[in-house]
């Protein structure tokens, strides 16, 4: 789950982590009263969307007087902000944030994430702050420096020395970054975090670090333990039809094709996805109905699938295990005859009762296609879709 910039930096300053001062803002008048209150001008005005590469394309602007604020504010609200972290329709700006304006004197890059491959925790830095830290990567890795800290350890003093010593920090700022560590560490650990992101994290004229922006991941299998975490949840930044899906304990995703798929198991999905692109068509979501489904998560997960205008043909692949395959079956027959369904349907059913749920498909009425295997379920999905 993503939050907002404010919202994150809201959660910074709860750590100890210090942020330019800044205020929340949903009309232009919130705005400029926003702006008063920090006095002192200019002001940054940023889109609050759930996407990095703000900057690059108008979603953070200068604002020298109070007509400015108002007018960019205007120009921001009710639009959608297209970056190259989100789709060609963008996401919408609901919100900005009036932050004061900083001198900057150097710029980093500072992030901790969870290395599976380890199975630790490493913050990543560099003095290449405020770039794409990937492109940092390519051009000039030796600028960035990891450090894993053991579980049973905790971060430890040294390595925040570390960190600071590549930085080129002063020895009177070793202790600053050590207090954002340390913040951040525990900010991971308290809240669930799968990331958190400071970039730039900048030294200003007077020598202090201030985080000027903040990006943070949180683990979708843990937030619902954390009630504070996940009222900020912002559907408006998120898919319709993935929060539908959610609704269901459905774990679906759009995507870009125009066969809709539906498979129970994420090992299935993916293959049964691979396979019709290796047949030469494009799936137009992901969804995983899960092991335990039953027919009325059928039915919905009908719905949300042909709620997408592209999707010209379906392809369902159920392996029958805890769930038996007559009763999938009798799912998708009551599901096709409560949507309406006016597209090819193609069906492929393994497992138990496997023969009992195709004898129901084949003597339904309905235009429902039965497949014996998954290689030519693909195949016949394909075509369909080509004519549709």
């Amino acid at each position: 789950m993503n939050i907002h910039e404010y919202q994150a930096k809201q959660l910074f300053n709860a750590f100890g982590i210090a942020t330019p001062e800044s205020m929340i803002a949903t009309s232009p008048q919130e705005a400029i009263d926003a702006a008063q209150l920090l006095k002192e001008s200019p002001w940054i005005i940023k889109a609050q969307v759930h996407a990095g590469g703000r900057g690059k394309v108008g979603g953070v602007k200068l604002a020298k007087t109070l007509d400015d604020v108002e007018s960019i504010t205007q120009q921001m609200l009710g639009s959608y902000l297209v970056t190259k972290q989100t789709d060609d329709k963008g996401l919408p700006i609901e919100s900005v944030l009036v932050e004061k304006t900083s001198i900057i004197k150097r710029e980093f890059y500072l992030s901790l994430l969870v290395d599976r491959g380890s199975e630790r925790i490493v913050f990543v830095a560099s003095s290449e702050g405020g770039m794409d830290i990937e492109a940092v990567s390519e051009t000039t890795p030796e600028k960035i420096i990891s450090v894993s800290v053991h579980p049973a350890a905790g971060l430890q003093g040294y390595q925040c020395r570390k960190i600071a010593f590549t930085l080129g920090l002063q020895k009177g700022q070793f202790k600053a970054l050590e207090t954002i560590m340390k913040g951040m560490y525990q900010l991971m650990l308290d809240k669930d975090a799968s990331q958190i992101e400071i970039n730039p994290l900048i030294e200003t004229d007077t020598g202090d670090l201030l985080a000027i922006d903040a990006k943070i991941n949180f683990d979708d299998n843990a937030v619902a333990t954390h009630s504070d975490i996940l009222a900020l949840k912002d559907p408006s930044q998120e898919d319709d039809k993935e929060n539908e899906a959610a609704q269901f304990d459905l774990n679906y995703i759009s995507l870009e094709g125009n066969i809709g798929c539906m498979v129970n198991g994420a090992g299935l999905a993916m293959a049964t996805m691979d396979l019709v692109k290796l047949k030469g068509g494009k799936p137009a979501n992901f969804l995983d109905v899960g092991g335990g489904t039953t027919p009325e998560k059928v039915a919905e997960a009908f719905k949300i699938i042909l709620s997408d205008k592209n999707v010209k043909a379906m392809l369902v692949n159920i392996f029958g295990g805890i769930v038996k395959c007559d009763v999938i079956a009798t799912g998708i027959l009551a599901a096709v005859e409560q949507v309406k369904v006016e597209i090819p349907i193609v069906v492929r059913l393994e497992g138990t009762n496997a023969s009992e749920g195709r004898l129901l498909l084949s003597e339904s009425k309905m235009a429902i296609i039965a497949a014996d295997d998954l290689a030519t379920a693909a195949e016949k999905v394909v075509d369909l879709a080509e004519v549709a």
